[in-house]
């Protein structure tokens, strides 16, 4: 059973990229992407694709970033 756990540091999201893990985003408690990968990650955004042309960029600061681990 996947368990979620939080991304809160650079090392969890890169964590995240390397291993290419699904992750969950939240915004104002509600979830706006799930299932979509880690592309890439600055200190303001980070940038996950769901599908080949489906890309989204969420701020950093203002959504709350899960990932599912196996």
């Amino acid at each position: 059973m996947p368990k979620n756990r939080k991304l809160l540091t650079d090392r969890d999201f890169q964590e995240a990229l390397d291993r290419e893990y699904p992750v969950k985003v939240f915004k104002d408690d509600h979830i706006v992407d799930s299932g979509g990968v880690i592309i890439r990650f600055d200190d303001h955004l980070v940038v996950v694709q769901s599908s080949v042309s489906q890309i989204a960029y969420h701020e950093r600061k203002l959504c709350e970033f899960f990932e599912a681990v196996r």
